[in-house]
Parts: structure tokens; C-alpha cells; sequence
């Protein structure tokens, strides 16, 4: 079992196994297929065929068994790394310190969001992006969005959804208005004006902006952090709802709309074909500092 830190308090050393073995992941290439996945199950309500990775109950077991995998490439380069995670609800400031040239790198510059400093910035040779949705070499990056400003989540956001007693619950999608994963996910009733349209995850993202906000949001290295911060609350509710279930149970009859398209506590996750239930306990894996 190995151990994953509160990235404030990583030592200089640390940060520095973690950016090398996040550069040489790139370098050979097996960086850009965890981007390339996630962007192939980023599959909306709206679009036809399973739903595994968002928008879904699925959406905390298949991103624990993504970060696991990914972590597991980080440590066949280097044994003692593993994923920080970054509580933005502390770390709220483009002046925090995952962002500083020494870890992450800063926001983009005005004009195309380019990042320009830290190991990260295009202008290193290091990280170019080559599975996106939009165009453009370079990672970008719009910290607060400074001529539009959106806040990052706050502890009492993140309280309101930990309190919620049930899991998720019907229709099982963006637009269920119980249930701790769509009050963690983020999604909303607003229009693209309402101020609160977006919370916690989904506020993140936003936040961060640049490549952040699209399918392919792993481009940035930023990325893991905030889903380890998301794993890390999935264990704070399981751990606040000990009899709370993962729902669904059961696989959906035929009838239901969502029948094919969700997953059910033991249907098999793809493309791991591992199930919701052998993911609920972290411990034979890691545990959180």
C-alpha cells in the first residue's frame, strides 16, 4: 500500500519525481492514450451507447479504476510515486502552490491562454498536445477566468453534497437533482447563465479552463489531482453513509430508458471489465494523508 499526499504539503523532492515521471509518460508516448480513453468515454446524456466515465453512477468508480491505472504507469517509471490530490477548496488562488514553476506551472497568458512557465509549458519541448478537441500544440490554462471570474468551490459546497444520504438515483444522469454524485459531479438545471450552473467538479474544471474544460481534460496534468481530491470525498460520504449503497443495485430492467447505458454495483467497467463492487474499498491499493 502506498500513500497519497495533500499536495501542498509534497516535499520539493517529491515534485520532482512526480513532474519526471509525468514528462517521461509523455516522452514514451503512454501519456496521450490515458487522454485519448478518457476522451472515448466522456459519453454525454444525450449521445447514444454506454455511459461509464460521466454523467452516471459510475462516474467515482470508473475514474478510481482510471487514476489507478494511471498511477500504476507512473510507478513503472518511478516506484515511489503516486497522485497528489489538490483540496481546492483550501488551495483556492492562482497564487496557490501547486501552481508555481517548480510543480505545475501558472495560468495562460491573455491572448491564446498559452502556459508559459513550469515544466509543462510548450515552449519546453515537453509537452506537446497531440489528442485534443480543439486546436492548438500548447497547454492552456485561464485561472479564474479573470474577464468573466468564476470561484472554486467552498468547504460548505462540498458539505451540502457530503450530506446527502443516498448515493445517486433516477434517471441516473446529468439532470438528477439527488444523490451524492450528481451533487459532487456538478450538473445543474441553470442555463449556460446561471452563475451556479456548474458546481464542485464540474466548477473546477471550469476554474482552470483552457483544456480543462473538454473531454480530453487529462491534456493537463492538473487533471489527476483534482480526481484524486474527487476519490478522497468519495471515501469521506462512504465513510459519513456506512449504509449507504452504490446504486444501481441491480441491472436495469429493458424497460428503463437507461437500460444498456448505466452500470449496475457488479456489471463490469469498461475497458477493464473490473465491476462497481471490487472498487468501493481503496485500502488494498492506497490510503490518503
Amino acid at each position: 500500500m502506498y500513500t497519497r499526499k495533500n499536495q501542498r504539503n509534497l516535499t520539493r523532492t517529491e515534485k520532482r519525481r512526480l513532474v519526471d515521471a509525468l514528462l517521461e509518460l509523455k516522452r514514451s508516448g503512454r501519456y496521450d492514450e490515458f487522454v485519448r480513453m478518457h476522451g472515448e468515454y466522456y459519453v454525454p446524456d444525450a449521445e447514444d451507447g454506454p455511459r461509464a466515465a460521466h454523467m452516471t453512477p459510475s462516474f467515482f468508480p470508473w475514474h478510481r479504476a482510471f487514476l489507478l491505472d494511471f498511477e500504476r504507469a507512473l510507478q513503472k517509471v518511478d516506484p515511489g510515486v503516486s497522485i497528489p490530490y489538490w483540496d481546492w477548496t483550501v488551495d483556492n488562488s492562482p497564487a496557490s502552490s501547486l501552481w508555481a514553476d517548480d510543480f505545475l506551472g501558472g495560468t495562460g497568458r491573455v491572448g491564446d491562454r498559452q502556459v508559459m512557465s513550469g515544466p509543462f509549458a510548450h515552449s519546453g519541448g515537453n509537452w506537446p498536445i497531440n489528442s485534443r478537441v480543439t486546436d492548438g500544440r500548447y497547454l492552456t490554462r485561464n485561472l479564474g477566468r479573470p474577464s468573466d471570474p468564476v470561484s472554486l468551490p467552498t468547504k460548505e459546497d462540498v458539505a451540502a453534497a457530503l450530506d446527502a444520504p443516498v448515493y445517486d438515483a433516477e434517471p441516473w444522469d446529468s439532470t438528477v437533482r439527488t444523490g451524492f454524485r450528481n451533487l459532487i459531479e456538478g450538473w445543474t438545471e441553470g442555463g449556460m447563465d446561471d452563475p451556479v450552473r456548474w458546481r464542485n467538479h464540474n466548477r473546477v474544471h471550469r476554474w482552470v479552463g483552457g483544456l480543462m474544460l473538454g473531454a480530453t481534460s487529462p491534456n493537463d496534468p492538473v487533471f489527476w489531482l483534482h480526481h484524486s481530491y474527487m476519490d478522497l470525498l468519495w471515501l469521506r460520504w462512504q465513510s459519513a453513509h456506512p449504509d449507504a449503497d452504490y446504486l444501481p443495485r441491480t441491472k436495469l430492467p429493458a424497460s428503463d430508458p437507461q437500460s444498456g447505458r448505466v452500470f449496475a454495483l457488479d456489471e463490469p467497467l469498461p475497458p477493464w471489465q473490473i465491476t462497481p463492487a471490487e472498487l468501493l474499498d481503496h485500502t488494498r491499493w492506497y490510503r490518503y494523508a
